[in-house]
């Protein structure tokens, strides 16, 4: 579908690249030229994820251990990206989310994903962008959101609000610096299984199993298809394009809303069976960083 080397000469930044949707996008970038930059909270994973894309694919993949609830922390990551060379474009991909009836999120949850997914897009969103207006560059901003952004999303509330936020940013300053020759766009995607989304997501549930008997294209997404739309995006083949998010999900939102309101008939044993394991997941988790 696209031209070898149609990205070279750009530097990109995938937030939340060191697995899942932002590191199939990071190799996509890498493999069609572009240098790449990752981030994420755990150093070690970006740095695994580095080498194996640069084995795989060639080119130049930096990792970065930065927390994006960190404003500081990111300003200080942007700002040595730029010293070495101006990026090109961002990919806001890094998020939280887990499922939970709302009387039970406790405060600290709710803080939890809304650092994460409003608080963290913004502060990278931010000292990206203003360093392209200062410096004349151009720019294009990806962010990933969900289609429960018109439509709501029970038992994911603190996701579903943070999300907004970010589609609310997105038409924003696309309105605000399109002057500057910065596009700001957003994919909605539906699901596309990754562990990450099977264990706090849809814990115990086969990856895909209810989506594909419900969704009008009868499958879930891949993440070839993810990985082609955030190419075409940034790739200069309509920059036109400003201030939208896409939806990519088979239509399934429209068909069925999308999200999580069959979750309405779960019992109270049903939901703390799902708590479990996600908590275990998490002890997993740990155990495994050491």
């Amino acid at each position: 579908m696209f031209k070898d080397k149609l990205l070279a000469g750009r530097n990109i930044l995938v937030t939340g690249g060191g697995t899942g949707l932002g590191k199939a996008m990071a190799a996509k970038f890498l493999s069609l030229g572009a240098d790449i930059h990752i981030c994420g909270r755990r150093k070690i994973v970006c740095d695994e994820t580095a080498a194996e894309l640069m084995k795989l694919h060639g080119g130049k993949v930096t990792a970065h251990g930065v927390d994006i609830r960190d404003a500081a922390a990111v300003d200080a990551m942007v700002e040595a990206v730029f010293k070495e060379a101006p990026l090109t474009d961002l990919i806001n991909n890094a998020a939280g989310n887990f499922i939970s009836r709302t009387q039970d999120v406790t405060t600290r949850g709710f803080d939890a994903i809304a650092n994460i997914v409003m608080h963290g897009t913004f502060y990278v969103t931010h000292a990206v962008g203003k360093r392209w207006i200062a410096g004349g560059h151009r720019g294009n901003v990806v962010s990933v959101t969900v289609t429960w952004i018109r439509n709501g999303g029970p038992f994911v509330v603190p996701s579903t609000m943070s999300k907004s936020a970010v589609h609310a940013m997105t038409m924003s300053l696309a309105t605000e610096w399109g002057r500057y020759g910065i596009r700001l766009n957003a994919i909605a995607p539906g699901e596309i299984p990754t562990e990450g989304m099977s264990k706090r997501i849809k814990p115990g549930d086969d990856a895909g199993a209810k989506s594909v008997a419900v969704n009008p294209m009868g499958r879930v997404g891949q993440l070839s298809e993810m990985q082609n739309l955030a190419t075409f995006l940034i790739s200069g083949g309509c920059d036109w394009i400003n201030g939208e998010t896409i939806a990519m999900d088979g239509a399934q939102a429209l068909a069925m809303g999308g999200n999580f309101y069959e979750a309405r008939d779960w019992t109270d044993s049903d939901w703390t069976a799902a708590r479990d394991g996600i908590i275990a997941q998490n002890e997993k988790d740990k155990a495994k960083r050491g």
